[in-house]
């Protein structure tokens, strides 16, 4: 039987959990950002405006984050193959109810609803931080992060379909067509992926947090490390998430490129973000996560002000790569600082990090909105995202200094205590 303890000692127990819950994520992330290409035939059959666009897209980013604290609490004091279980059964009745929709106030409701989806993150996390050993956390939570290519999963297919699928529908009208025949294809996969944990996962569910009271799990919140970690990730993930929603607007409104051109290109910037972090967890585990984040901080930072002044498309998409490429890395460079300092509270402190990096990709879009609206300038996109990543640079080399002050202190108090123990020859 899957889950026996003969399956766990040879880990067919951990490397299950983790290519289930890989491919799970990705499928949940597809579903959490479908509206990144939807939203542009929605747009055009709803006559929606770019600010109402924007929160259609964000309302289900939205969901996707205020619960990640809580599902991860949940995953740790109930198991993780229990939660990730019925976030997929979850999304289903959403996503088939989305294409029904015929109103944007319908849509909203159920793009929200659909939005739990992207709680998997941190359920996935929890998950597989307790099947992998300290020295495997880095690479292990760095490949189930890599995921997060299921951003692309409606880039790739979403045009085409649109695209094949005759708007009349298929047999008879009864399955919908064009856009609405997506989310129809995401709450059939939502149930195959239900079915696949139920069969393939260990039965046994590891919990730490079961007999931990609530209270206590949170107490690791009241440190500012937590909070620091949580800005990090919403450089590198709430961005990623804001982007990756934002881009196919982006091309086809800047460089009046057609959708399915835009939906590729955006794809580049999606691939190295998410197909790079198990690379990031690498690294991390062999130099630490710290100087992994200033390389990370660093190239950001030079290529979101080239982005900022306005370039062609060639070096606009070269660009927007790289950002990708530092994303990628730094997404698992965050949460490789997580169990290395918390390591018997992963679930509550990385779905806070989790919540609050995913609530960047619900207000950087409307940012992006509001500014864009103000100024007519589409380049501000990413002056917002240059000061963003300059404060978090900032915050973090302030506290390496002051991590440096306090060795020096602690060393120099060392020396001075040997140095006033009397000698036997004194």
């Amino acid at each position: 039987m899957i889950g026996t303890e003969t399956e766990k000692a040879t880990g067919r127990g951990k490397t299950s959990v983790l290519v289930v819950s890989t491919l799970g994520f990705a499928l949940m992330f597809a579903v959490w950002t479908m509206f990144g290409v939807l939203g542009i035939p929605i747009r055009k059959e709803f006559g929606l405006t770019d600010i109402q666009l924007s929160w259609l897209a964000a309302i289900a980013v939205l969901s996707g984050s205020i619960g990640r604290l809580a599902f991860g609490i949940f995953a740790d004091r109930y198991g993780g193959r229990k939660m990730f279980l019925f976030l997929a059964l979850a999304a289903m009745i959403p996503a088939y109810m989305i294409s029904q929709a015929s109103t944007y106030t319908g849509l909203m409701i159920w793009a929200f609803l659909v939005g739990i989806a992207g709680n998997s993150f941190s359920v996935g996390i929890a998950w597989n931080s307790v099947w992998f050993p300290a020295a495997q956390q880095g690479l292990a939570l760095g490949v189930f992060g890599a995921g997060n290519v299921g951003a692309s999963i409606t880039k790739l297919i979403g045009p085409t379909l649109i695209a094949l699928i005759p708007a009349a529908g298929l047999a008879g009208g009864f399955i919908p067509g064009g856009w609405r025949f997506v989310p129809i294809l995401y709450c059939v996969l939502l149930g195959v992926l239900a079915i696949a944990i139920w069969l393939f996962t260990p039965r046994h569910d590891r919990k730490p947090g079961a007999t931990r009271p609530v209270i206590d799990m949170l107490k690791p919140l009241k440190y500012v490390r937590v909070w620091r970690f949580s800005l990090y990730y919403v450089v590198v993930f709430g961005a990623y998430v804001a982007l990756s929603v934002w881009l196919p607007k982006y091309y086809v409104d800047v460089y009046r490129l057609s959708l399915q051109t835009a939906a590729l290109l955006t794809v580049l910037f999606i691939f190295p973000a998410s197909l790079l972090r198990p690379l990031g967890g690498y690294l991390s585990d062999k130099y630490g996560a710290r100087p992994v984040m200033y390389w990370v901080f660093g190239v950001m930072l030079i290529s979101s002000l080239l982005l900022s002044l306005g370039v062609d498309v060639a070096w606009f998409t070269l660009l927007v790569v790289i950002v990708g490429v530092g994303m990628g890395i730094g997404k698992a460079a965050v949460y490789k600082y997580i169990p290395d300092y918390f390591p018997k509270d992963v679930g509550a402190v990385g779905g806070l990090v989790g919540m609050l990096g995913a609530l960047g990709g619900f207000f950087l879009p409307l940012m992006f909105a509001a500014m864009y609206e103000k100024t007519k300038i589409p380049q501000t996109t990413f002056l917002i995202l240059f000061l963003l990543i300059a404060v978090s640079f900032a915050w973090l080399h302030v506290t390496v200094l002051g991590l440096k002050k306090q060795a020096r202190l602690e060393q120099q108090s060392r020396t001075e205590s040997t140095e006033s123990v009397p000698t036997a020859a004194s």
